[in-house]
């Protein structure tokens, strides 16, 4: 069984969520680590786990970001990391998986599903096979205590509960 480790500098965790009912606020985490035990040309029986530091969380608004770390919603200082540790991966054809795991965010854990495509393996200038992920997924941002909220003097409210994270990701194998 091959350990892979993910390469952050060519890699990306993204998020997106509805704002004020009428447009999305993107962002992305800076430092995070991630491992697949297992075969990546074939998921299926693999195991996968990642660590997401999310003081990281960048939306490009330096006061948003702050509010984000803040108790309102990631609380940082308290719950630094959100997590993931996969349970079950499921192959859906080809090169489609549907990983199954538990993933934690201000110390609420819930079961969640991301939608993976396999990529392909290649070489990298020097030599090193590498292997590329595509992922999806979408989370109920109440059922992980992030409820703080703002309504809005036209009616809704000022951010969505949906959230959507994809993930593109380069795995090296480890050394």
């Amino acid at each position: 069984m091959t350990k892979w480790i993910v390469d952050a500098s060519h890699s990306n965790i993204s998020f997106s969520v509805k704002h004020m009912m009428v447009s999305k606020v993107k962002g992305h985490f800076g430092e995070y680590e991630g491992t697949i035990d297992g075969n990546a040309e074939d998921l299926t029986g693999a195991a996968i786990q990642f660590k997401i530091d999310a003081s990281t969380i960048n939306t490009n608004s330096t006061d948003r970001d702050n509010h984000l770390r803040g108790a309102d919603f990631f609380n940082t200082e308290e719950f630094p990391a959100i997590t993931f540790v996969s349970t079950d991966i499921v192959k859906n054809g080809g090169s489609k998986y549907a990983i199954n795991g538990d993933m934690t965010i201000k110390g609420v854990t819930k079961q969640i599903t991301f939608d993976s495509q396999f990529e392909g393996i290649g070489k990298n200038p020097w030599g090193v096979e590498v292997a590329g992920f595509e992922a999806e997924s979408k989370i109920s941002r109440k059922e992980f205590d992030l409820t703080w909220n703002q309504a809005l003097e036209a009616g809704g409210v000022l951010v969505g509960d949906d959230i959507k994270i994809t993930l593109d990701l380069q795995f090296n194998p480890a050394q």
